[in-house]
């Protein structure tokens, strides 16, 4: 069942999503040639501490981190670790928060000083994605059209969208309903409503779609070992269209 937000309830997830999406500007300044991927895990922590909140994903199912820090070819899920990153890296960084008992949920990938051409031009694809399916978050759409929207574009650029891992519904809880696949037919899957919150977060890989999970039972990475790019807002479908909630200075409401 998809559960319909309150506007009270959105104000909640709103002020979540801001302090999600504030972490996530704060580490863009930390990521250097040099740094840690655990000294990043360490800073949200303690910023999401700081703020009143709780880092959503420390102990969700025992996974042991507050951050998600996937690095070239780790798609999601990657373990913050003593690893330095390095000139030419890319890395995607998932956070979630959890405020007042509602969830904000954002990521994005980053450059790490001067990389290739082709890794930025998946960034920049990935976040184009992005755009493109909020802009299908409005009421009268359906599912079906949100993933329609990234595989077209990410195939029309020569990418793959992975399939087994997808955005879905966020409130009280980090995963709700519905499933937010990254690809779709259009007109098909629950049709939208005012009221429904989504993780939308697409997922695209240089290479194939296919993927495989490593020892630590939770990094999934590219099966052929070329980079992938992981980007992803919270947002809220209202009668005037998508607002996106993870926003450092969330206006109301922020259509597309």
């Amino acid at each position: 069942m998809i559960i319909v937000k309150s506007k009270k309830e959105i104000e909640k997830l709103r002020a979540a999503g801001r302090l999600a999406a504030l972490v996530l500007h704060e580490l863009r300044r930390m990521i250097v040639p040099g740094v840690t991927t655990l000294e990043l895990d360490r800073a949200a922590e303690k910023l999401i501490r700081d703020a009143g909140g709780v880092p959503t994903f420390k102990g969700y199912h025992g996974y042991p981190f507050s951050l998600c820090t996937s690095v070239n070819e780790q798609i999601v899920h990657g373990f913050p670790s003593n690893y330095k990153l390095r000139e030419g890296d890319i890395i995607s960084i998932d956070c979630g928060t959890t405020l007042n008992g509602y969830v904000g949920d954002t990521a994005g990938t980053f450059p790490v000083g001067r990389v290739s051409e082709e890794k930025l031009r998946l960034i920049r694809v990935a976040e184009e994605c992005l755009e493109l399916a909020i802009e299908q978050c409005r009421p009268g759409k359906h599912v079906g059209d949100i993933g329609w929207a990234v595989q077209r574009h990410a195939e029309a650029n020569g990418f793959s969208v992975v399939r087994e891992y997808c955005g879905h519904g966020v409130g009280r809880r980090m995963h709700e309903e519905p499933q937010i696949p990254n690809y779709g037919t259009p007109g098909t899957g629950p049709k939208l409503r005012p009221g429904y919150v989504f993780a939308v977060e697409p997922m695209l890989n240089m290479g194939t779609y296919r993927t495989k999970t490593l020892k630590d039972g939770w990094t999934v990475v590219t099966a052929d070992g070329l980079p992938s790019a992981h980007t992803e807002h919270t947002v809220a479908i209202t009668e005037d269209g998508p607002e996106i909630l993870t926003l450092v200075e969330s206006p109301e409401p922020a259509a597309v």
